[in-house]
C-alpha cells in the first residue's frame, strides 16, 4: 500500500475560517450544480426555508444571520448534485460490481431517480413502477406469520410528519418493531435522564447559553459533528463564560475557532479561544472524573456550605444520602486510575464548577457508547443537581443529538418501547388495538434477522448496513431477509447488502420542493433544544419520479393494511392534516399548524426545566451507582495477558454519519485516506511502531468470532496512553453485536478492547 500523495501534519490554524470557506467552495463545485446549491444555502435554517439535513443544533434566531456551517454546505451540495443514478446506471453496473466500490464512490454517483427492484434472480436492479413496488411490499407483509416479523427502521432525518405516519402504519400492522438511529447513539441519554429527572430530553434552550457562567463539553467534537455549536461557544467565550472541554482527543474545534461570518477575524487571520481548560481522560473514564468532582464538592461542603445547593437538594431531590454514601466509599485511587487524570486536575475542574453560578453540561457519543454509559449520564445529572443546575436560567443538561430530527422522531412515536399513555391515545383516536409488547431495538433487530425471526426489513432513510456494529454479521443478517426496502436519496451500502429480494424507493431530499395534491408542503422537525419548526424545500426535485417520504409511507400503508383505520392517501395529500392528527394524539402539539407559522416555530415545554419531576417519586433522583469494577481494557488484558488498547470509532471531518463527502480530515492532519489509527507516541514505542507503519486491529471478545481489520496506517496523535481512535464505518466490523451498554441497547463503539499487530 503506497503513501504517495498523502500527508499527515498538525493543523495549526483555528477551526472554521478560510479553511472552512475553501472546503465549502470545493464541495459546491464538486456537486456540478453550484449555483443551485448556493441559492439553497441562503434559505437554510431561515424562516420560510428548509432545515439543514445535517446536525440537530438549535438555530440562532438572530435576524439576518446566515445560519449554516461547512458541514451544512457539504450536506446540501451532496443532495443538490446534478449527478444521477437511474435505470441505465443499474443496467451498466451489477450489484456484485458495486459491492467492490468504497462508500465514498457509491454516494458520489449521484441522486437516485426512480424505483428499482432486485428480484433475486439476476445481478442487477431493474425499474419498477410505484404501484408495483407497493404491491411487492404488501404481499410480503401479508404473508408474514406474525407482524413482528417486520422491522421498520428510521433514520433521524425523517420529518415529524412521516415519522408519525410510519409509526401509525407499523402499529396498525401490529408491531412495535421500530429500531432507529437513536438506539445507536443517544439511547443512554434518554434512559439515564428519564430515570434521574423524568425526561429524556435536554433541559436547556439556546437562550441559556447566553446566560451560562460555565459550559462543560463532555465527549464530543463540535468542529466536525455539529459545527454551528462552535458559533454558540464562541459567543459565550467572548462574553466571558468559562468553557471546559473534557475529551480524550485534542480536537482543534474545541481549542480555537474563526467565525467565517466575522470580517475582523477573517481579515486578521485571528480567532476566538474556545476552551479555557482542556482535560483528556481515558476512554470510559468520564464517570470516574465526575465522581471525583462530586467527592471534591462534598469535601468542600464540610467547611463551605455554599459548595452544595442544599435548598434545591432538600426540596427537589431524592436519595441524596444514598448518593453521598456511594461517593464517600469511592476511593481517590480508583477515581484516578479510571479517569487517568491527576487529583489536582479533578480538583481544578471542581473549583471551576464551584465558582460558576449557572452551569451547562453538554455531551455526545463520547459519553453514551460505553458499557456503563447510562450510569455515566446519571452521574452527569448527579453533579448538576448537587449545585441546583437544573431548572434555572443559564444552566442544565444538554445532550447534543447528532441528526437533524432524531429527537422529533422519538417525540411523535418512533420508539420500540412506547408508553402506555401514547398507545392509549392512538387507540382512542383510531379505534384499533395497538400492540403492547416491546419491539426490537437496532441490535435486537439484527439478532432477529440472524435467527430468521424477522423476514421483512424496511428502512426510512439511513444506511443501516454501514451504520450498525459487527459488520460481517449484520451483512449476514440482512441477507437472510425475504425482502429489504430502502427509502433513500443516494446510493449506499445498504442497497447492495440485500435480502432475497430488494427495493430501492427514491425520495425527495430536505432541500427539494414537495408538491402534493393540495399544493406545496412543509414538514417540521425538532432540534436538540426541543424547538419545533417548519422546513420547506427550495430546489426542483432531482427527478419527476421521486416521491416524498410521506407519500411513500402512505402508499405502502394503503396497499398493506388498507384504509379502514386510517385514510393514508388523504393524509399524504396535505401534511397539515397529519399535524392535526399529531395534535389530537399528543397534547404538547396543540394548535400545531398555527404555532409553526411563528418565526422559527415553538418550544415543546420540558417539565424538568420547570423543576417538575415526572419520576415515580415526583423528585429528581440521585443515582448511587458504583464505578465499574474494571474498564474494558483491564478486563481484556486479564484475558490476553498482553498489551490491550481501547478503541473508539469516530467521524472524519469530511463525513457525516456514514456519508463520506471526501477523503480528508484536515483538523487532524489527514489527507487522501481513511484507513488510519490515531495512537499515543508512548504506545507506538511499546509496539515498536513508527508513523506510517501499517497494522492489523483485532477485537478481544468473549465469543469465538474473529473480528479483524487490516492495513491501517499509524498516525501519532495527542491521545491518552492505552486509547486509540479510528474512523467508522471502516472499524464497525470490530464492534461485537453483543457488546452493548447496560440498561440500554447502544453498541459500545467508544470502548472496544483490541490488540495491534504490525504488518
Amino acid at each position: 500500500m503506497s503513501n504517495k500523495n498523502v500527508k499527515n501534519s498538525v493543523y495549526s490554524s483555528p477551526a472554521g475560517g478560510w479553511g472552512a470557506l475553501k472546503s465549502s467552495a470545493k464541495h459546491l463545485m464538486q456537486s456540478e450544480n453550484s449555483v443551485q446549491s448556493v441559492k439553497a444555502l441562503l434559505r437554510a435554517n431561515q424562516p420560510g426555508g428548509f432545515d439543514c439535513p445535517g446536525c440537530a443544533w438549535g438555530d440562532s434566531n438572530k435576524a439576518g444571520k446566515i445560519d449554516f456551517c461547512e458541514n451544512g454546505v457539504k450536506a446540501i451540495a451532496w443532495e443538490a448534485t446534478s449527478k444521477r443514478v437511474d435505470a441505465n446506471f443499474f443496467k451498466q453496473h451489477a450489484i456484485t460490481e458495486l459491492k467492490t466500490w468504497d462508500d465514498h464512490s457509491l454516494e458520489k454517483s449521484g441522486r437516485l431517480t426512480e424505483p428499482m427492484f432486485y428480484n433475486g434472480e439476476n445481478d442487477h436492479y431493474q425499474p419498477i413502477s410505484w404501484e408495483q413496488a407497493f404491491n411487492v411490499i404488501a404481499n410480503h407483509l401479508k404473508n408474514l406469520s406474525s407482524p413482528n416479523e417486520a422491522l421498520l427502521y428510521t433514520s433521524g432525518r425523517a420529518s415529524n410528519e412521516v415519522a408519525y405516519l410510519y409509526q401509525l402504519f407499523g402499529r396498525v400492522l401490529g408491531t412495535n418493531n421500530f429500531p432507529d438511529c437513536s438506539n445507536m447513539c443517544h439511547e443512554a441519554s434518554g434512559v439515564g435522564m428519564t430515570q434521574s429527572i423524568g425526561t429524556g430530553k435536554g433541559t436547556v434552550t439556546m437562550d441559556d447559553f447566553e446566560h451560562a457562567d460555565a459550559i462543560f463539553v463532555f465527549g464530543q467534537n463540535p468542529g466536525t459533528n455539529h459545527p454551528r455549536m462552535l458559533g454558540t461557544l464562541r459567543e459565550a467565550s467572548k462574553r466571558g463564560a468559562t468553557i471546559v472541554s473534557i475529551n480524550n482527543l485534542k480536537e482543534r474545534g474545541l481549542q480555537k475557532f474563526t467565525d467565517p461570518q466575522s470580517p475582523k477575524e477573517m481579515i486578521l487571520f485571528t480567532g476566538t479561544k474556545i476552551s479555557g481548560y482542556y482535560f483528556t481522560p481515558r476512554l470510559g473514564g468520564d464517570m470516574a472524573l465526575l465522581r471525583g468532582v462530586a467527592k471534591c464538592l462534598l469535601e468542600r461542603f464540610e467547611d463551605d456550605k455554599s459548595a452544595l445547593d442544599m435548598d434545591f437538594i432538600n426540596e427537589h431531590c431524592d436519595d441524596f444520602e444514598g448518593y453521598k454514601h456511594s461517593v464517600e466509599l469511592t476511593t481517590w485511587d480508583k477515581i484516578i486510575e479510571q479517569s487517568s487524570l491527576t487529583r489536582a486536575e479533578i480538583e481544578q475542574i471542581a473549583e471551576i464548577y464551584i465558582n460558576s453560578k449557572n452551569v451547562i453540561f453538554t455531551w455526545a457519543m463520547g459519553i453514551t457508547q460505553h458499557h456503563h454509559s447510562v450510569a455515566t449520564v446519571r452521574e452527569l445529572v448527579n453533579v448538576l443537581m448537587l449545585r441546583g443546575n437544573i431548572g434555572k436560567k443559564g444552566a442544565g443538561a444538554c445532550p447534543v443529538r447528532g441528526h437533524s430530527n432524531v429527537q422529533g422522531n422519538r417525540t411523535v412515536g418512533i420508539n420500540e418501547k412506547p408508553s402506555i399513555e401514547f398507545l392509549d391515545s392512538l387507540e382512542k383516536r383510531y379505534s384499533f388495538t395497538a400492540p403492547r409488547n416491546a419491539g426490537f431495538n437496532t441490535v435486537e433487530s439484527i439478532q432477529a434477522m440472524l435467527s430468521e425471526k424477522a423476514k421483512v426489513f424496511i428502512a426510512l432513510g439511513g444506511n443501516f448496513a454501514a451504520a450498525t456494529p459487527d459488520t460481517n454479521r449484520t451483512y449476514q443478517a440482512i441477507q437472510k431477509c425475504d425482502l429489504t426496502v430502502q427509502i433513500s436519496t443516494k446510493l449506499n451500502r445498504s442497497h447492495l447488502m440485500t435480502g432475497k429480494k430488494a427495493l430501492i424507493l427514491p425520495c425527495l431530499g430536505r432541500t427539494e420542493i414537495d408538491r402534493q395534491t393540495n399544493g406545496e408542503q412543509c414538514i417540521t422537525v425538532e432540534d436538540s433544544m426541543s424547538m419545533v419548526h417548519s422546513s420547506k424545500g427550495q430546489n426542483e426535485p432531482a427527478s419527476e419520479l421521486l416521491r416524498s417520504e410521506t407519500a411513500i409511507i402512505a402508499g405502502m400503508a394503503s396497499a398493506s393494511v388498507g384504509d379502514k383505520v386510517v385514510n393514508w392517501l388523504k393524509l399524504a395529500s396535505d401534511y397539515a392534516l397529519i399535524r392535526d392528527e399529531i395534535s389530537a394524539v399528543l397534547p404538547d402539539f396543540e394548535n400545531y399548524n398555527t404555532r409553526i407559522e411563528a418565526g422559527r416555530g415553538f418550544y415543546l415545554q420540558n417539565a424538568a426545566a420547570e423543576r417538575q419531576w415526572q419520576t415515580p417519586a415526583n423528585k429528581a433522583m440521585f443515582s448511587a451507582a458504583e464505578l465499574p469494577e474494571q474498564l474494558v481494557h483491564e478486563i481484556a488484558k486479564d484475558k490476553t495477558k498482553g498489551l490491550v488498547f481501547t478503541l473508539q470509532t469516530l467521524r472524519s471531518h469530511d463525513q457525516y454519519n456514514t456519508s463520506i463527502y471526501g477523503m480528508d480530515d484536515r483538523y487532524r492532519g489527514v489527507y487522501g485516506e481513511r484507513k488510519v489509527i490515531f495512537i499515543n507516541a508512548d504506545d507506538m514505542a511499546k509496539l515498536n511502531l513508527i508513523a506510517g507503519d501499517f497494522v492489523k486491529i483485532t477485537t478481544v471478545s468473549n465469543d469465538t468470532v474473529i473480528r479483524s481489520v487490516s492495513h491501517f496506517k499509524v498516525i501519532e496523535y495527542d491521545i491518552p496512553s492505552g486509547c486509540i481512535a479510528a474512523y467508522y464505518p471502516e472499524t464497525n466490523p470490530l464492534v461485537p453485536l453483543e457488546s452493548i451498554a447496560e440498561d440500554c441497547g447502544t453498541p459500545t463503539s467508544k470502548s472496544i478492547p483490541i490488540t495491534l499487530e504490525k504488518l
